[in-house]
C-alpha cells in the first residue's frame, strides 16, 4: 500500500478533487449533447449552438486547470496523483475534439449533415454519459462493477465509431465528386472518431483507478 493511501485512511473524505471530475463530467455531457442538437437542426439554427460549445469548452479548461491547482496544492489526493492528472486530461482532451468537429463543420461550412455524422455524434454522447456514470463512482471505489460496466460500453462504442467512419470514408470516396468536399467531410469525420478514442481514453484510466483500488 503506497504511502499516500495509507493517509486516506486518516482524512476526511475528498472535498475537492471530486466535485471537479464530477464538473468536468457533466461539462462533457453537455458538450456533446450540445453538438448532438446542432448536427439535427437546419444550417441556419447552428451557429448559436456552435457558440455554446466554444463557452463549454472554455469552461472545461478551466476546471481542468483549477484541479491541476489543487493537485500542486495537495499533499493528500484522494488517489494516486498521476491517476489524477491522467483522468482529468483524458476528459478534456475529450472535449477538445468534440469542440474541434464543431469548429470544423463551422469553418469549412459543412451544411449537409451525413448520417455518418449524426451517428458519431449520438455515439459520443453516450460515451460520455457513461463516462460521467463511471466518475461519479469513485466518490465510493467499493462498486468497482459499476465503473468497469460503464468502460466497457464505452469501448464497445469505440469500436462501433471506427466502423461508421469506415463505412463513411469508404462511401465518401466512392461517392462524392467534389475534392473539396471530400477533404472538408473526411477532417469532420475524422476528428468526431477521435473523440470517440479518447473516450476510450477515459475508460483506460477510469478502468486502471479501479484496479488499484480493488
Amino acid at each position: 500500500m503506497s504511502l499516500n493511501s495509507i493517509f486516506q485512511f486518516l482524512v476526511p473524505k475528498d472535498k475537492k478533487f471530486f466535485p471537479l471530475f464530477e464538473q468536468a463530467s457533466s461539462n462533457l455531457i453537455l458538450i456533446a449533447e450540445t453538438l448532438h442538437e446542432a448536427v439535427n437542426l437546419p444550417t441556419n439554427e447552428r451557429n448559436s449552438l456552435f457558440q455554446k460549445i466554444d463557452e463549454l469548452e472554455e469552461l472545461g479548461e478551466e476546471i481542468t486547470r483549477q484541479t491541476n491547482i489543487e493537485l500542486s496544492k495537495n499533499f493528500i489526493t484522494p488517489f494516486d496523483r498521476e491517476d489524477i492528472y491522467a483522468l482529468i486530461t483524458a476528459i478534456d482532451n475529450v472535449a477538445d475534439n468534440i469542440h474541434g468537429a464543431a469548429s470544423r463543420m463551422k469553418l469549412y461550412q459543412v451544411d449537409k449533415i451525413t448520417k455518418s455524422i449524426r451517428k458519431l455524434t449520438e455515439i459520443n454522447l453516450e460515451a460520455c454519459q457513461n463516462i460521467d456514470i463511471a466518475v461519479r463512482e469513485l466518490r465510493n471505489l467499493k462498486k468497482i462493477k459499476n465503473i468497469t460496466d460503464a468502460c466497457a460500453k464505452i469501448n464497445k462504442l469505440e469500436n462501433k465509431s471506427d466502423t461508421v467512419y469506415d463505412r463513411a470514408v469508404s462511401d465518401l470516396f466512392e461517392n462524392e465528386q467534389d475534392a473539396k468536399n471530400i477533404i472538408k467531410y473526411k477532417e469532420v469525420l475524422s476528428v468526431l472518431e477521435s473523440a470517440a478514442d479518447k473516450c476510450k481514453s477515459v475508460a483506460s484510466v477510469l478502468e486502471s483507478i479501479a484496479v488499484k483500488h480493488s
